[in-house]
């Protein structure tokens, strides 16, 4: 917080009235590095994400999403880390890190509901599996452990993540 305040030459009172402590600041740095500008605006309702809910083409949807994912992890991908680690000792950051599954969540809920709506998903695959399945597949972890880890690089991941995807998720043309 020292460190933060003299950056930004103001006050260490300041940089804790603006954020009460590490926790509060960590979580303002996520919401603004999650939307890559200070809208308030939520993901969910934001064009690149409301354009790829509602594209016809489950194939290009799939790819859509690869490409913005590709764009949010990169951006967050470093913090993801910090977040997820600090989550076993700090009970601000664990609600946070439960936040970020929970919402996830919920964005590729919203994806598979319309691929399911145009009649693109795998045949006997419901909703609630191929949730899990993008979920999983989109993953921080699994972003984590391959360019952050095993060196992949970003444009490597998201064409292996789109393919992936397609594979799991869609019924074969």
């Amino acid at each position: 917080m020292d460190a933060i305040a003299a950056r930004a030459n103001v006050s260490l009172k300041t940089v804790y009235n603006a954020y009460a402590n590490k926790s509060g600041l960590l979580r303002s740095v996520w919401d603004l590095s999650l939307k890559g500008d200070l809208d308030d605006t939520p993901v969910a309702e934001r064009p690149w994400y409301t354009a790829l809910w509602s594209e016809p083409d489950p194939q290009r949807q799939l790819a859509m999403t690869a490409a913005n994912s590709r764009v949010v992890k990169t951006r967050i991908g470093p913090m993801l880390k910090v977040i997820r680690d600090a989550a076993s000792v700090d009970a601000d950051l664990a609600a946070l890190w439960e936040l970020i599954q929970t919402d996830f969540w919920a964005n590729q809920h919203a994806i598979v509901v319309s691929l399911a709506s145009k009649g693109a998903l795998r045949p006997g695959l419901d909703v609630e599996r191929a949730t899990d399945l993008l979920w999983t597949l989109n993953h921080p972890d699994v972003w984590l452990l391959l360019v952050d880890r095993r060196g992949w690089s970003p444009a490597e991941w998201e064409t292996w993540f789109a393919e992936a995807c397609r594979d799991q998720l869609l019924a074969p043309y």
